[in-house]
C-alpha cells in the first residue's frame, strides 16, 4: 500500500514538472523567454523599501491622529475606520514612493481580475498587487500562469493595505526566471537535515534563519578583517599545496602534480609559511583561509575548514591574549549588538575579563591531582591508570596530562577561560617557559566547552627547533600519523632569524557557531563535507 501511494506521488511530481516544461516552451513560443533576460534593474531591496515608505508615512502623516470610535455601534466603526484609510491612502498616493524590486515569489493568490503574491529577495519579502487593469491583460495572463519559485521583477508604487501590511501596487511584472522544480510545501519547509545540506541552495529559499546565519558569517569575516586592519596587520596568501604539510598535529589529504610529476599534501594549517613571512620583515600577517584534514565528521569537525592565523613580530603569548579577548568582545559587539551572548540557552559574557589557568592548574581545580609534583613518565602513568585514563605506551608524562585536561576539565569551560602553559611534549613549535623546560607559553581559548583558538609565543630557536623536529620524526616512526616532520627549508628562515613573535590560530567556523548559536558545524558551512550519492559520482 505504501508502495503504491509512492508511486502515485511520483507520478503527480512528475506531470506537476511536465506542465512547468510545457509554460516554458508556450512562453518561448510567444517570444517571451525569460532566459534570454540579461540584466534587470533592482531600486530596492524589499526591507529597504518597506523601511523607506514607514519612513516616509509618519513624515507626511505627521500629527494626523488616529481614528477614535469610542461610542460607535459596528457598522459606523467600520466606516470610521474606512474613510479614515481611504483618506490616508490618499494623502500616500499623492506622494508616491516607486520602487523596482525583484525577487522569488512564494505564495500566489489570483482573484479574478486581481491577485496578491509575494516576492522574496536577499533582505525579506514584500506583498504585491497585481491588477490586470495595472499591468495590462497579456502580462495579467502571464501572471496568472506562473508558479512558486519563478523569479520576477516588479515594478510600482507602496501603498499600505487596510490590514496594515506594506505592499506594491504593480505597474509592471517581468518573469526573470522560469522555476522548473517544485519547492517544498512552505508550511511544512524544508526539514530533512541531509537534504538541506545537499541542496543548500534550496535550504536557503525555504529557511530564513539558514540565511541569515551566513549572512552573519560574512559579517564576522568582514569584521575580523577590520579588527587587524586597525592593528596594522597585512592579508596574505600562501600555498594550499605543499611538500610538507606541517604546523598542526593531523594527516593530510595527498594528491599529484601531473606538470610536476610530484606527490604533495594539502596544508593541515598556515602556520609555517606565515612565519616565514615574519622572518622577511612583514611583522604583522594573517590569513583566512581553508585548510584540509583527513580525519573525522562530527557536529565541530569537517575535513575542510575555514582557519584564520596571525602573526605579530616582537610579541608574546600575552600580547596574543590580549588580542584575543579584545577581538571575541569586538566581533559580540559588532555582529550581535552585545558582549552578552547565548549558545543552547546558556548566556556568555565575552565582556567581563577571561579567566586565565594553566593547564596543570585547571587539573588540579577539576581533579585534585598536582601535576607540577609529579617527575617522571612512569609516575604520570600510574596515575592514569587509577583514573581509569587510556594512554599509549609511547606517551610522555607530557600526553597523559593533556589526557587528564580533555577528560576532566574542558567539559567545564563554559565562560571564556584561557588555558596556558601547556606541556613541551604536545607543543613542537612554541618557545619554552624560561623558568620551566617542561612547559611552554601556549594558551588555547575555551568557551562553552570548545577550543576556540590555540596560540604561543612562537619558537625562534633553529636549533632547538630541529630537535623538536626530530622527535616529531621519531613519532611519525613510532606510528603517530598526526605528527609533524622536519621542514628544511623553514629550518633555513630560522637560520637567518626571527625575531620573537607571537602566533594564533583561530578556527572561523567554531567561532560563527558561537556568534550564531548554531549546534552543528554543517549549519554554519555553506556547502558541508558530505559522502557522495551514487548519482553524484
Amino acid at each position: 500500500m505504501a508502495q503504491q501511494k509512492n508511486n502515485t506521488q511520483e507520478q503527480d511530481i512528475n506531470q506537476l514538472l511536465k506542465v512547468r516544461r510545457e509554460k516554458l516552451a508556450d512562453l518561448q513560443a510567444n517570444g517571451k523567454n525569460p532566459f534570454e533576460i540579461t540584466k534587470y534593474d533592482v531600486t530596492y531591496h524589499t526591507a529597504d523599501a518597506k523601511a523607506e515608505y514607514e519612513a516616509h508615512e509618519t513624515e507626511i502623516l505627521a500629527g494626523r491622529e488616529k481614528v477614535n470610535v469610542d461610542g460607535l455601534d459596528e457598522q459606523q466603526a467600520r466606516d470610521a475606520i474606512n474613510q479614515d484609510y481611504n483618506e490616508r491612502r490618499a494623502i500616500m498616493d499623492a506622494a508616491p514612493i516607486n520602487v523596482s524590486i525583484a525577487g522569488r515569489m512564494m505564495f500566489k493568490r489570483v482573484m479574478g481580475k486581481a491577485s496578491f503574491c509575494n516576492i522574496q529577495d536577499l533582505k525579506g519579502n514584500i506583498q504585491v498587487y497585481v491588477a490586470r487593469d495595472s499591468v495590462g491583460e497579456d502580462k495579467y495572463a502571464d501572471f496568472k500562469k506562473s508558479d512558486i519559485g519563478d523569479i520576477f521583477g516588479v515594478e510600482g508604487f507602496l501603498f499600505r493595505t487596510k490590514t496594515g501590511e506594506i505592499s506594491i501596487h504593480a505597474s509592471n511584472i517581468t518573469m526573470l526566471s522560469k522555476s522548473l522544480q517544485i519547492l517544498p510545501e512552505k508550511y511544512h519547509g524544508m526539514t530533512n537535515t541531509d537534504l538541506r545540506y545537499r541542496q543548500r541552495y534550496t535550504d536557503l529559499i525555504m529557511n530564513p534563519e539558514v540565511k541569515e546565519t551566513f549572512i552573519k558569517r560574512s559579517k564576522i569575516i568582514k569584521e575580523i578583517r577590520n579588527f587587524l586592519d586597525a592593528r596594522d596587520f597585512m592579508e596574505v596568501e600562501t600555498p594550499m599545496l605543499v611538500s610538507n604539510a606541517g604546523g598542526a598535529a593531523a594527516r593530510p589529504f595527498e594528491t599529484h602534480y601531473n606538470a610536476l610529476d610530484e606527490d604533495v599534501k594539502l596544508r593541515i594549517s598556515l602556520e609555517l609559511y606565515l612565519k616565514r613571512l615574519i622572518v622577511g620583515g612583514l611583522e604583522r600577517v594573517y590569513e583566512i583561509g581553508r585548510v584540509f584534514r583527513n580525519e573525522g565528521v562530527d557536529t565541530r569537525h569537517n575535513p575542510e575548514f575555514t582557519l584564520m592565523e596571525l602573526y605579530q613580530a616582537y610579541t608574546d603569548y600575552n600580547g596574543m591574549m590580549e588580542l584575543t579577548e579584545s577581538m571575541f568582545r569586538y566581533l559580540a559587539e559588532k555582529v550581535c549588538g552585545t558582549t552578552k551572548i547565548t549558545y543552547n540557552g546558556i548566556e556568555i559574557d565575552l565582556g567581563k575579563p577571561f579567566e586565565r589557568l594553566t593547564m596543570n592548574d585547571a587539573i588540579k581545580k577539576y581533579t585534585g591531582i598536582d601535576f607540577d609534583t609529579v617527575k617522571t613518565d612512569e609516575e604520570a602513568k600510574k596515575i592514569a591508570d587509577e583514573n581509569h585514563i587510556e594512554y599509549e605506551e609511547r606517551h610522555t608524562k607530557g600526553d597523559i596530562i593533556n589526557l587528564f585536561f580533555e577528560e576532566f576539565c574542558e567539559k567545564n569551560l563554559i565562560q571564556p577561560t584561557f588555558i596556558m602553559d601547556h606541556p613541551i611534549a604536545i607543543s613542537p613549535l612554541t618557545k619554552m617557559k624560561p623558568d620551566d623546560p617542561e612547559k611552554v607559553e601556549r594558551f588555547e581559548l575555551f568557551i562553552n566547552t570548545w577550543e576556540m583558538c590555540n596560540a604561543y609565543s612562537e619558537l625562534n630557536d633553529p636549533i632547538d627547533q630541529r630537535e623538536r623536529f626530530k622527535l616529531q620524526d621519531a613519532a611519525a616512526d613510532a606510528g603517530d600519523e598526526e605528527a609533524n616532520h622536519t621542514d628544511e627549508d623553514f629550518l633555513n628562515a630560522l637560520e637567518i632569524g626571527m625575531p620573537p613573535t607571537g602566533g594564533i590560530g583561530y578556527g572561523i567556523d567554531r567561532l560563527v557557531m558561537l556568534l550564531t548559536d548554531s549546534s552543528a558545524i554543517r549549519d554554519v558551512l555553506l556547502f558541508p563535507t558530505m559522502k557522495s550519492l551514487p548519482n553524484d559520482k
